[in-house]
């Protein structure tokens, strides 16, 4: 399927994407609680204002307002019946900033999970899923999203049934899960069981890989893990900016920029194509990420040893993965940044 992010990946070794939505979104004043897609329609120009900030630090790729635009989650504001809507202004507002770049900028359509446990353990069933993420879809596709990008899934059923609603709505589409516990997702997926779900869809991604997570260390490790299973396909890397840490009344991550450069750099040795930020992640770490990633020659793939070195050690000792259980590596020392 020809499409933007598919064009830009063939003439390009690595693309940038944008960062966090949630803490540029609350230093612009939205407050704890408030369901940040209502925004799209309240305060326009503050969404368009995010989306500018990731295209001027030089992002070829933003994620929309619409992480929490389905109707599950939607419903916590009383706006079920809005999650098309929503996400179509979502999309519509980032084809503007896009449009308006100078250049070929990817506007992804952001899907995050439906905050609901699966059958049996849960009440969402495969089929109410499916629904879910085809009414978002449509929105997004409506309002102009080049991609649809899946982000922080836990668990396989939510992330496959994901990939048929996106089938449904006949978009190319991106997918990231979020390995926090032991280089694992929640529900105890490793980087290569991930591989081995990706390659196995009927609708696979046109790329996959890890957000969000623990720290750049640890989203780093994962990103080895999938290089490890030799995948052609692109790997996507959107690691959070440090570690959040409470201060003053509010969450801080404390990643500098200098610290999400070395970052970026050792995400694209380490296998990734599509490097950017989680969260804490602000535009001054995405231009000096671009400043890095656009300057400084691709290196040897880094070892667990050089990725502690320069970032940090590991929350765990082993990612799940291999023999004995990972690669065996324990935090040591305080993290830079």
């Amino acid at each position: 399927m020809t499409n933007a992010l598919s064009r830009l990946l063939e003439t390009r070794d690595w693309l940038m994407a944008d960062g966090a939505t949630g803490t540029n979104l609350f230093n612009m004043g939205l407050s704890s609680g408030d369901a940040p897609e209502l925004w799209n329609i309240e305060h326009p120009d503050r969404i368009r204002k995010l989306y500018k900030s990731a295209v001027d630090a030089g992002s070829d790729i933003f994620l929309t307002n619409s992480f929490g635009g389905n109707a599950s989650r939607l419903k916590l504001h009383d706006a079920a019946d809005r999650a098309r809507e929503l996400s179509r202004i979502s999309a519509e507002l980032g084809r503007d900033v896009a449009d308006a770049s100078g250049r070929t900028v990817v506007v992804a359509g952001s899907v995050g999970p439906t905050g609901e446990i699966f059958a049996p353990m849960g009440p969402l069933t495969h089929e109410v899923a499916v629904e879910i993420f085809h009414e978002q879809a449509e929105g997004l596709k409506e309002g102009g999203a080049d991609v649809l990008w899946l982000e922080t899934i836990s668990a396989p059923e939510e992330y496959r049934a994901a990939a048929e609603a996106f089938a449904l709505a006949g978009m190319p589409w991106c997918g990231t899960m979020s390995f926090d516990t032991a280089g694992r997702t929640m529900m105890g997926v490793t980087s290569a069981d991930m591989v081995d779900m990706v390659e196995a869809l009927p609708n696979p991604p046109i790329a996959f890989g890890a957000n969000c997570g623990v720290g750049a260390s640890d989203l780093l490790r994962t990103v080895l893990g999938f290089a490890a299973q030799g995948t052609e396909r692109p790997i996507i890397a959107k690691g959070n900016a440090g570690i959040p840490k409470y201060h003053d009344g509010h969450i801080h991550y404390d990643g500098t920029p200098e610290l999400m450069a070395e970052y970026a750099v050792m995400a694209r040795d380490c296998g990734a194509t599509i490097i950017g930020g989680c969260c804490g992640t602000m535009p001054d770490h995405l231009a000096k990420m671009h400043e890095a990633l656009s300057t400084r020659p691709r290196g040897p793939r880094p070892t667990l040893d050089e990725i502690a070195e320069k970032l940090g050690g590991f929350s765990s000792a082993a990612d799940g993965t291999g023999e004995d259980d990972g690669p065996k590596r324990q935090r040591r020392g305080r993290r830079r940044g």
